[in-house]
């Protein structure tokens, strides 16, 4: 049987998150209709004018222009409306369907703007006063709405007689009847491991729990540069009855999402996610997992219905930023697509691993088969995944200087009795670490995480490093057990210890460095043997750059049972329940044998008053002759005997009774 080694992640512990640089990564997005303060009241029923008035903050210079729409109610533009906005270091553009809206602003509009007329908002109408401004002016406030870093608004007119009489602005205010914003966020973080020296990296948006949230549908809009973007990956968390709606707009992005996904491109078809942690530390050690070393972005943000992340790209003069509708993938494209979006493939210093469940096939529809450029390596396959391991040396893998492997996925496809290929090019990246692996013989061949007390184990740390530096070496290896002091195996690529042995580097490429030694782990006598343990390695170079390795490793006794747990109280209960039963038949079964055999125990001429007793049948002689003399009525009464078989018995022993004094009378007989 072989073994699929799969090594430890970075430990999350090693990224800490802060704040990003003053030019983030992404660009992101959502809609909401919460706003930071706000109100509404029915005062403006009583006044000539439908007044909305809305208070715009930045967190920094705004760099896009400011969208405000404002939309009339079903009932159409029957009464003049006014709109405050006060945004005075923006440039906005307001579009109305109502032509005799009134707009008083401070912010520089755009010519795209088409609301006219409009006028200057007052210097009387500054920051914390704009609510008493306005409603001094006019006499009665319809909505009154703070926010913060908006991309765009859009505004439904109208007037509700339910309202409060006063407008009251109320901390984190639901202004979704008449108010929906798209605000960006600038809260993101990011952080990179210890051992990061590629550019393999990770953007994870994760949504608030809210249970009372209405929102069961995300659509979400990626953009990436134009330059194809093959070395990230986005994680979506969220809890796991939300369906996420992925419009990819030039993105080649591996990604992993919570609940149900559809890519738009992709017709009707629903993939399903997996469970992602819902921890701050289990999503960045998830990334470092996939192997993600470096966390670009990690975002929390409200449940939306819509969120837009836009991937930047600051090496080159950036663009504004273009979401054209890509043309659906034909039945010769979608597999390219769908394979260089879902990226199944997974490297390590000396092997290729290959993964894809059936599902996400589901659209391309009638895979029979899969293998690499040597058809002779084909992927074995279950119910529900494909599945293929192979070393980087074989199956026509071509290992290039930048650190990547490339080969091809032969996609066979069964169209009616005949049988099509489809080739997928595609390049797995190795990545700069340090991999550790535990084997049980000398071979080096199927790695496992079992050690075994008193019995040699060999250990490999290895790490491909391009035209690596002659000063890469192993810094020192561990053994740390619960309970014990730390073992110190090798330093400085020496045994540390009489049980440990460095064992010759192994003949290979100059692009991978391989460190191997032997050693056996004994517990002192009357110590305990630990149910694991845990072997740390670190690798370096001399400029103090630290490559660190942890493998978690089950300890195993030969003469220590499997479980040493005892019996649970169950087990007790069914042992106990169940010698009674049998006790109890056996008990049932003997008597059953003795209560009717004994009858017989005693055959005529035995003499004596054998047999018999209390109860029993018994024999006492009678004129020279012995007499079978039934039992007791009680007797038989208890062995379930009828009441005429009781009543034979007396007129039996009656009529021997009443013939008993004549023979005594004549004597005894003589012989015949």
């Amino acid at each position: 049987m072989s073994l699929v080694f799969h090594p430890d992640p970075v430990p999350a512990e090693g990224c800490d998150l802060r704040p990003v640089a003053a030019e983030p990564p992404v660009t992101l997005s959502y809609s909401t209709g919460t706003v930071p303060r706000g109100c509404v009241s029915s005062s403006s029923l009583h006044s000539a004018n439908e007044v909305h008035v809305l208070g715009v903050q930045w967190s920094k210079v705004p760099a896009v222009v400011l969208k405000v729409s404002v939309t009339p109610p079903a009932s159409g533009c029957a009464r003049p409306a006014v709109l405050v906005l006060q945004c005075s270091r923006c440039l906005a553009s307001i579009t109305s369907l109502c032509p005799d809206l009134l707009v008083l602003t401070d912010a520089t509009l755009s010519p795209g703007s088409t609301t006219v007329p409009h006028r200057e908002l007052p210097a009387a109408a500054s920051k914390g006063q704009l609510l008493d401004w306005a409603r001094g002016t006019y006499g009665g406030i319809t909505s009154y709405s703070e926010l913060r870093d908006p991309r765009a608004i859009h505004l439904r007119l109208g007037e509700d007689a339910r309202s409060p009489p006063d407008c009251i602005p109320q901390e984190r205010f639901n202004a979704a009847p008449h108010l929906d914003a798209e605000v960006f966020f600038h809260g993101m973080r990011g952080c990179a491991s210890g051992s990061a020296h590629g550019s393999r990296a990770a953007h994870i948006i994760r949504l608030q729990p809210e249970h009372s949230s209405p929102v069961t549908e995300v659509n979400l809009s990626l953009s990436c540069p134009e330059r194809v973007v093959s070395n990230q990956i986005l994680i979506l968390q969220s809890r796991a009855n939300l369906t996420w709606f992925l419009s990819l707009n030039g993105c080649h992005i591996q990604f992993l999402v919570s609940g149900t996904y559809k890519i738009t491109s992709f017709l009707t078809h629903l993939f399903s996610g997996e469970l992602l942690p819902d921890t701050e530390q289990g999503l960045v050690a998830k990334a470092f997992e996939k192997n993600y070393s470096i966390i670009a972005s990690y975002s929390t943000i409200p449940i939306s219905p819509r969120i837009t992340l836009e991937i930047q790209e600051h090496e080159v003069l950036r663009k504004p930023p273009a979401t054209p509708t890509p043309p659906a993938p034909t039945s010769d494209t979608l597999p390219h697509v769908l394979l260089l979006m879902l990226q199944p493939w997974k490297c390590t210093d000396d092997t290729m691993e290959i993964i894809i469940a059936r599902s996400h096939l589901e659209p391309i529809k009638d895979v029979v088969n899969i293998t690499l450029r040597d058809i002779s390596c084909q992927a074995e396959k279950n119910a529900t995944h494909f599945m293929l391991r192979t070393p980087l040396s074989h199956c026509g893998t071509s290992l290039e200087s930048q650190g990547n492997a490339k080969n091809e996925l032969i996609l066979s496809l069964s169209k009616g009795s005949a049988l099509r290929s489809v080739r997928v090019a595609f390049q797995c990246q190795i990545p700069r670490e340090l991999f550790l692996r535990l084997f049980p013989t000398a071979a080096f061949e199927a790695p496992q995480t079992e050690l075994e007390v008193n019995k040699e184990a060999f250990v490999q740390a290895s790490m491909r490093w391009d035209d690596y530096p002659a000063d890469l070496q192993l810094k020192e290896c561990w053994l740390v057990a619960p309970g014990t002091e730390p073992l110190l195996l090798v330093q400085a690529n020496k045994a540390q210890s009489s049980s440990v042995a460095v064992l010759e580097e192994p003949p290979g490429s100059r692009a991978r460095k391989v460190w191997r030694f032997r050693f056996t782990y004994a517990v002192p006598e009357g110590g305990h043997v630990p149910f694991s343990a845990t072997l740390k390695c670190k690798a370096g170079l001399q400029n103090n750059t630290i490559f660190e390795k942890v493998l978690e490793v089950t300890v195993k006794d030969v003469w220590r049972p499997p479980n040493n747990r005892g019996l649970g109280l169950a087990a007790v209960l069914g042992i106990t329940f169940g010698a009674f039963l049998i006790g109890a038949l056996l008990t049932a079964g003997l008597w059953y044998i003795y209560s009717h055999t004994r009858e017989y125990r005693c055959a005529p001429g035995g003499g004596g008053e054998s047999g018999g007793g209390e109860g029993g049948p018994y024999t006492r002689p009678i004129a020279g002759k012995p007499v079978l003399f039934p039992p007791s009525q009680s007797s038989r009464t208890s062995r379930g005997e009828g009441p005429a078989a009781i009543g034979h018995a007396s007129l039996l022993a009656k009529a021997l009774r009443e013939k008993e004094p004549a023979r005594r009378g004549r004597g005894p007989r003589g012989p015949p």
